[in-house]
């Protein structure tokens, strides 16, 4: 059922996910970005806001930066497997793991390595857990004020 928080955490989260996207946009080399990576992942954020986040509103205040940390590790999980999935399957249209599907499932999790070191900047892993906090408590606030 829509709630407000759900509402407002699903924007938070989303609005979150793509100002860090385009922090990691910036480490990336020219032209590397897959296609529209901002846009999908603002959609990740917000769906992981509303689903997370926006459905453990009403609780305790701490209990908003756990939620907050949560969606938050979760959008990643999501953001990192998504990109490293549809990588695969562009590297497997081009013939490069032969007729072995093993190697594309396997490589799939070398990929989110991969882009899980792009994300290894101080700037970006501060913006996430900050983010993830004040997303949280506007959340529980929200949540507590207009529910």
């Amino acid at each position: 059922m829509p709630t407000a928080g759900k509402l407002v955490a699903a924007v938070l989260f989303a609005a979150l996910a793509w100002y860090v996207s385009q922090l990691v946009i910036g480490f990336m080399e020219v032209g590397t970005a897959p296609p529209r990576y901002a846009l999908v992942n603002a959609g990740i954020g917000a769906a992981m806001g509303w689903i997370v986040a926006g459905s453990r509103a009403r609780g305790p205040w701490m209990g908003a930066v756990s939620y907050g940390l949560t969606a938050t590790l979760a959008m990643i999980f999501w953001w990192l497997f998504l990109h490293s999935f549809y990588n695969m399957i562009i590297k497997a249209m081009r013939g490069l793991y032969g007729s072995d599907a093993t190697l594309a499932v396997v490589d799939v999790f070398g990929l989110m390595l991969e882009h899980a070191m792009l994300m290894n900047h101080s700037v970006v892993i501060t913006t996430f857990v900050a983010g993830a906090v004040i997303c949280g408590l506007i959340t529980e606030w929200f949540a507590r004020r207009f529910n």
